[in-house]
């Protein structure tokens, strides 16, 4: 049995205060288990980077944090801030979306990895985290450590610049490390170099990775499970290949159907008709009702729970979640004969 690294139990997280309140993330669950990866994929707004940041609880009081967030043993969302300042970067880890953003311009990144290793303690002297500096970037890929180590991020390439930032993400070999949308930005080929990457480093040091994209490709390449996410819940989860292969939620059958595919010719792709809710639109009902194709008055009134459809799959339809139980209930009846 896996050991369970993060869990996160019915995550809230809500901007402003008053009638202006505006509910980013509503009542998402998810649980990785050591070494294991977890897709966080939707499109953009639907709330997955709020949801990676709420984990690390990256927002000030402009922000409402509520649930549970357990990291091993430990309660994350009611922990005080000086101890979260503590445990980011080393017992869990974030490589931000983009990384010329997340390093400082005026520092070499030998000097933003040395800060990292001394501030957690993980390099007792200067020589030693300028060795563990050195080592890191070597790690993630980067063929000459020594020049990089004294080198500013402009003078690096984009891939350059996401292995460095990947590197100060791991320096501590944290528990668990969250990513960003961390191929936004990088071209196919460097794309894929980077998930081999994070593929390399799991292996290495067992870290758990939580990664946050919109792009199914990348879901596919990672494998595990996914979550998909709109309107600021899950929809769906289950095995990546299970759920790309046989989606159930009518939104994510309507995602993957928009994908181009050969043979299909420019301007003719499947489209999932009108458009994503704003954050805080929707208040009551289904989120995706609006759009979708298989849409009834009962999904207008109240908000699906996500609850088992298959072992190991669930979804949040009652659609589906109808279907599905009238053929397990056929198929129990068929072997029971």
């Amino acid at each position: 049995m896996t050991t369970t690294r993060l869990m996160v139990r019915d995550l809230r997280t809500t901007f402003g205060s008053g009638a202006s309140q505006v509910a980013a993330v509503q009542g998402v669950d998810l649980e990785i288990g050591a070494g294991e990866t977890f897709v966080l994929l939707g499109e953009s707004g639907s709330g997955k980077s709020v949801t990676a940041r709420s984990i690390l609880r990256l927002y000030d009081d402009s922000a409402k944090v509520e649930g549970s967030v357990v990291l091993g043993d430990q309660e994350l969302v009611s922990l005080p801030e000086s101890q979260m300042r503590s445990l980011r970067g080393r017992r869990i880890g974030m490589v931000p979306q983009d990384p010329t953003g997340a390093l400082d311009p005026l520092r070499s990144i030998g000097s933003q990895l040395m800060e990292v290793l001394r501030v957690h303690g993980v390099a007792s002297s200067k020589a030693e985290a300028k060795r563990r500096a050195r080592e890191l970037l070597s790690i993630v890929g980067i063929a000459d450590p020594d020049r990089v180590v004294s080198s500013r991020p402009h003078q690096l390439s984009g891939g350059m610049r996401q292995r460095a930032v990947i590197a100060i993400a791991i320096a501590c070999e944290p528990e668990v490390l969250i990513a960003d949308e961390p191929t936004t930005a990088l071209d196919v080929t460097v794309q894929a170099a980077v998930i081999e990457l994070f593929r390399d480093l799991q292996e290495q040091m067992g870290m758990s990775l939580l990664m946050v994209t919109h792009d199914v490709g990348v879901a596919e390449e990672l494998g595990g499970r996914v979550g998909v996410m709109y309107a600021g819940r899950l929809v769906e989860t289950g095995p990546v290949s299970e759920v790309l292969s046989a989606p159930q939620h009518p939104y994510t059958r309507g995602l993957l159907a928009s994908l181009p595919t050969p043979g299909v010719a420019r301007g003719h792709l499947t489209v999932i008709q009108g458009r994503p809710p704003l954050t805080g639109e929707v208040t009551s009902g289904c989120a995706f009702a609006a759009r979708c194709p298989m849409v009834q008055s009962s999904c207008r009134t109240s908000a699906p729970a996500l609850v088992p459809v298959a072992p190991d799959r669930s979804a949040a339809c009652p659609i589906v979640n109808t279907t599905s139980t009238a053929s397990t209930a056929v198929t129990s009846e068929e072997m029971t004969a």
